[in-house]
């Protein structure tokens, strides 16, 4: 049987996504394959060899089960592959990070990882950090040409210098309304509408709270299109998902907490319009030098096209678009962490 790691939880705003990640590819993997290793990391970094109820997990709980924690690291010893703990030593084929936002899906985890020779699950260091860096991601799409949002890049002390002058940098180049975002966030953490100059204002200081780094970008119209790509060297892209949000736009709330968004799979698109933003998600994947697996996002009026951002470990609860995506075209939801544990043994 195949050793697989699951890590879940971290240092991360979107410790919470974490966990409810990690619950359904658990209640998901096929116990006839694999030997589970549940390894949780709490909000303050420490690791633990969880092995109680994975309902604990879902509701934040297996912190706080001291029967199920045994303190535990990675051996430092280059493709010794161990999980070392209070209680013995556990061998690791494959580490899987069930995992969303700093600390986890920008590189640092994978470049540990990549360190200690332990094969895991999506892309590497550079990728992983560059995706995880919308400036940077911009940057390198542009040479691309494919269609994106143009955005004015602050660092924090600019905010705290001068936030006027920031928002009339902005207020130079785009009209109203804008998007604020930090530039290092997932899950829609930290980012806001802005419409006018107030609204700016209070945006770009709730967005540096996050990271010392922040995109203000110009307004798209049009629905949020997303597609799930799979694989390393011969990337696949499923079918387009449409997201409707219930609400001004789809933040943090609105996918996980009033859930009234609504989701169209497939995508309500011509087939011209799908086709293209399937072809673009395969490039922006190969540009970014992604590997495994990542979701793909895009704003759409029905013709244009615009390049959102990419996520190289997209969210995996009930409602997350990315395993939606692969059930609708046939793959299931065992099958799909088959297919991801298969990628990260090719690539190691």
């Amino acid at each position: 049987m195949i050793q697989l790691c699951c890590a879940f939880g971290g240092r991360s705003d979107e410790y919470e996504v974490s966990l409810q990640s990690a619950y359904a590819v658990l209640g998901s993997v096929d116990r006839n394959k694999y030997n589970l290793i549940r390894l949780g990391i709490t909000r303050d970094g420490r690791w633990f060899h969880y092995t109680g109820p994975d309902e604990k997990i879902a509701d934040g709980s297996w912190v706080d089960d001291s029967a199920h924690l045994c303190a535990a690291h990675l051996s430092q010893n280059y493709k010794d592959r161990t999980l070392y703990t209070d209680n013995g030593a556990l061998a690791i084929d494959v580490f899987f990070p069930i995992m969303h936002g700093s600390f986890c899906e920008d590189g640092t985890l994978q470049g540990m990882l990549s360190l200690c020779g332990i094969p895991f699950v999506g892309s590497g260091c550079a990728a992983s950090a560059v995706c995880m860096d919308k400036a940077l991601t911009k940057q390198l799409i542009r040479l691309t040409g494919i269609p994106q949002a143009d955005a004015v890049v602050a660092r924090r002390a600019q905010v705290e210098k001068d936030p006027e002058a920031v928002c009339k940098t902005a207020e130079d180049r785009f009209p109203y309304p804008m998007f604020v975002k930090p530039a290092r966030t997932g899950s829609s953490v930290g980012v806001s509408k802005a419409k006018d100059r107030a609204g700016l204002l209070a945006a770009i200081k709730s967005a540096a709270r996050f990271d010392d780094k922040l995109l203000i970008e110009e307004y798209i119209p049009g629905h949020e299109f997303e597609v799930a790509v799979l694989g390393n060297d011969a990337p696949e892209a499923s079918c387009v998902g449409e997201i409707v949000p219930g609400k001004e736009f789809y933040d943090y709330q609105n996918k996980y907490s009033d859930h009234t968004a609504s989701y169209h799979v497939p995508a309500r698109l011509p087939a011209e319009t799908a086709e293209l933003i399937r072809s673009y998600a395969v490039q922006v994947f190969r540009t970014l030098g992604c590997a495994g697996l990542a979701r793909v996002d895009f704003f759409s009026d029905g013709q244009q096209v615009v390049f959102n951002e990419i996520n190289t470990l997209p969210g995996f609860t009930p409602i997350s678009m990315y395993p939606k995506l692969w059930i609708h075209d046939g793959l299931s939801y065992p099958e799909l962490i088959d297919r991801l544990v298969t990628l990260a043994l090719s690539a190691s």
